[in-house]
């Protein structure tokens, strides 16, 4: 298979995040769809600090990222794990429902996880959106394709869509 071709899929470039007691913690996905008129599934790494923390305290919020994002909003919570550091110290956010919600964001999701499907690397989370709002109705959304080839981005391991 010419692996290429999945590159060619539609994704939009969301920051994911929940919380461990008072502390937030997240990650960038890139693996996030709307099942239904209110239901997301998001895609997330079994390694990923996030992951264990949905498993635990299943509210979660969505920032839909722009294609303005600073850099360092995805290097801090693509490139690094939440066990070891705040990934959120540095970024400027919302509170949402106890949630945090990047401030610079087009918008956000706040969900419940209501199922999950574990597979042999990642876990997808089902969410019943709870909430929502357009931030910044002038931004636009960031695709992966676009962070790939105007950002040049890279994925990190733990992605869903990480070819090696």
């Amino acid at each position: 298979m010419n692996k290429d071709i999945l590159r060619k899929l539609s994704y939009g470039m969301y920051a994911i995040s929940a919380k461990d007691g008072e502390r937030a913690v997240g990650c960038i996905a890139n693996s996030l769809i709307q099942v239904t008129y209110d239901t997301v599934a998001v895609s997330i790494n079994h390694a990923n600090y996030t992951n264990e923390i949905l498993k635990k305290n299943p509210k979660f919020a969505v920032s839909i990222l722009g294609e303005d994002i600073e850099q360092n909003t995805i290097a801090f919570l693509g490139f690094q794990s939440g066990r070891e550091r705040d990934k959120f110290k540095n970024i400027e956010c919302l509170d949402v429902e106890g949630l945090s919600v990047v401030k610079n964001s087009v918008g956000y999701l706040i969900c419940e996880v209501i199922d999950k499907l574990e597979t042999e690397t990642h876990t997808l989370f089902i969410g019943k959106i709870l909430d929502g709002e357009v931030l910044n109705p002038s931004k636009t959304p960031m695709t992966y394709a676009y962070y790939h080839a105007v950002k040049k981005g890279t994925s990190p391991k733990n992605a869903p869509t990480y070819i090696g």
